[in-house]
């Protein structure tokens, strides 16, 4: 069981293999060898043998804390910052974890204490799974698959969860789909002893402090300068790295940043797709030309693009959240073949307010509180219900995501705005079956409660603090699990935790000024990136789906979203699920997001709960003409 676990997940380490097997415990790992190559093989043992510790990351500050370790007592025999956690967990256990700065998911094994610790990163950069018998028994695991693999759990829908990846992408909590699967949260640690699990908080962003006075110039020069230390520190491996580059300001900052220690010839990676509303390589190929990187480019077709899909749902271990981690995919499969670390851009809109909707909610949020004091009751509602009868069309979509058709609440304004399906679509998509089994129909408390936990913080950070905690999981394990897929490890500048921390506590006015987003990071960046880079907004990645599904690949949507097979499963009202396919293929309402997600959900079943290979999902679907993409 155990060798099958650990080999089900050989795409994360393709390097080496171990195991340790004791009466009361086993242990296995995969290594993607990246710092002392040569040494650091998993699991590693103390010369006593009492601990034993199996790991996934990277710690930055490894050598510092190999200096304190040592003053200590401990007797180091790798270079590896395995050896550091190790150490680290021999003379404290738990009691030091905060002293890591880096991406980690690890367990550790205290033989004399019989007791397992399990310990994840302060934001979740790096996946940790487990599944808690009730004979006591702990399965843990970086992906959910090698329980599936295993026969630790027979792959079951949780239905509780449903409700929740309907409206917000994915689940946002500790639950997830897979009935009996947990995950471990960011910043948070698991004691295991006697079959007790105990759960426990190690880290949070701390509160923000009041204005202290400190002018802007000082706070942004604190702010680059925290930003480079945290690319810099990056740059730790005995292995080539390189940058994925998508032009965006993310990406060009750390391509600035890393070339001014690097100097030119730095690799960077790009991937497209032909139809020019999803080809963003011209930014991209304008930073790679100030900075003279090495530059290498992917174009993605869509038969490339959706016969991948169900190989990396497969990967993912869930439903895909976004199309954009297909193309992720792709970019990593090509800069493997050249470096084997990459640095990525996430946690910087979350940190410093770079989504549009932020922006959005304000003015709707200040909008909507006018608008409640100055109109009677009656006039709103009657003006709500006239908004809801208009035809789908563009009009319709605009008026129904303002403070007219939702009211001034921000469960409303944000969440609900926001969402893949809304409570009210919900309750038309969702069979009477389903809402029957649903043990909490509120698919946004989780949210809320984040939201609510920071009540002395300004709005924006409300919102920013909300995201961290439940939207930012799933774009890193996006990022995590799609390199991962290339045997790829990526790293991510902007949630070292010293600089978020800092970033934390700039004011308001240096992350969001009207619609302009990021401020601080573009008012650092100027003279060093391309104008146009600097003033172009936030895209997002765009990926086409919603054309496609409209054109050459309409088929999909007949054979996984509003097909016999989708529909005899009883989650979903027939005609609902009908009347979304019909009106996104008449082009009155783009339903994309919807659609993508019942088609993912579909397949995420046929491959986990029915047991089909990712390659054979496809493949019986597709016309003669579609060529698959092996992965």
């Amino acid at each position: 069981m155990l060798t099958t676990m650990r080999d089900s997940m050989a795409h994360r380490g393709p390097d080496d293999a171990g195991l340790l097997v004791r009466p009361h415990v086993g242990l296995g790992h995969r290594r993607l060898s990246i710092v002392d190559v040569s040494s650091g093989r998993q699991p590693m043992v103390t010369q006593d043998g009492r601990f034993a510790v199996v790991y996934n990351g990277e710690i930055y500050n490894h050598l510092k804390l190999r200096k304190r370790l040592e003053s200590r007592g401990a007797k180091f025999e790798t270079r590896c910052d395995t050896e550091a956690v190790l150490h680290l967990c021999a003379q404290t256990w738990a009691g030091d974890i905060s002293r890591l700065n880096g991406m980690f998911a690890f367990a550790a094994w205290d033989e004399g204490e019989q007791a397992l610790l399990l310990a994840r990163d302060r934001f979740g950069i790096k996946p940790l799974y487990y599944v808690h018998k009730e004979d006591g028994t702990l399965f843990f695991a970086s992906e959910i698959k090698a329980f599936v693999a295993a026969g630790v759990i027979q792959p079951s829908l949780n239905h509780s969860s449903l409700s929740d990846f309907l409206a917000n992408h994915t689940t946002t909590g500790e639950e997830t789909l897979f009935e009996g699967v947990r995950r471990l949260p960011a910043g948070h640690v698991l004691h295991w002893k006697g079959g007790i699990i105990r759960i426990e908080s190690y880290w949070d962003l701390p509160p923000r402090s009041p204005d202290s006075g400190t002018d802007d110039a000082t706070l942004l020069e604190r702010f680059e300068a925290a930003l480079s230390g945290s690319v810099q520190a990056r740059l730790m491996a005995d292995v080539p790295l390189g940058v994925f580059l998508s032009g965006g300001i993310d990406s060009a900052a750390i391509t600035s940043l890393m070339a001014e220690v690097r100097g030119p010839g730095i690799s960077t990676f790009s991937v497209a797709f032909a139809e020019r509303e999803a080809n963003e390589l011209h930014y991209a190929r304008a930073v790679a030309r100030r900075f003279r990187t090495e530059h290498s480019e992917i174009v993605v077709s869509p038969a490339e693009f959706f016969g991948a899909l169900p190989s990396l749902i497969w990967h993912e271990d869930t439903p895909l959240a976004h199309p954009s981690s297909v193309p992720l995919h792709f970019v990593s499969k090509l800069a493997a073949e050249k470096v084997k670390v990459v640095l990525s851009g996430e946690g910087s809109d979350e940190l410093l307010g770079g989504y549009g909707r932020y922006w959005k909610t304000l003015t709707n949020h200040r909008a909507g509180g006018a608008y409640g004091r100055v109109v009677p009751p009656p006039v709103r509602r009657w003006l709500s219900g006239r908004l809801a009868q208009l035809p789908p069309g563009r009009a319709r979509d605009k008026l129904s995501r303002t403070f007219l058709a939702l009211g001034g609440g921000l469960r409303e304004l944000y969440f609900e705005n926001f969402s893949v399906f809304s409570e009210i679509a919900q309750e038309r998509l969702l069979a009477r079956d389903s809402v029957a089994g649903l043990s909490s129909w509120d698919p946004f408390s989780g949210l809320m409660e984040r939201l609510e936990s920071r009540p002395d913080e300004d709005l924006l950070h409300q919102l920013l603090y909300a995201d961290l905690k439940t939207y930012l999981h799933e774009l890193l394990m996006k990022q995590d699990q799609m390199s991962m897929s290339a045997s790829l490890e990526s790293r991510v500048p902007f949630l070292d935790h010293e600089f978020a921390e800092l970033a934390w506590q700039l004011p308001k006015r240096l992350k969001l000024r009207g619609r302009q987003t990021k401020y601080a990071l573009r008012h650092v960046m100027r003279g060093r990136l391309p104008k146009e880079i600097l003033a172009r907004p936030k895209m997002g990645f765009p990926v086409p789906v919603g054309r496609w599904l409209r054109g050459d690949h309409r088929f999909l949507l007949g054979q996984f979203v509003s097909g016999p097979r989708t529909l005899e499963r009883g989650l979903f009202d027939a005609d609902e699920v009908r009347r979304l396919c019909g009106e996104h293929l008449a082009g009155a309402t783009d339903h994309t997001s919807r659609l993508w997600a019942l088609l993912t959900l579909e397949m995420w079943q046929r491959i986990f709960l029915d047991g089909e290979a990712p390659a054979d999902v496809i493949r019986a679907s597709q016309p003669m003409q579609m060529a698959t993409t092996e992965v």
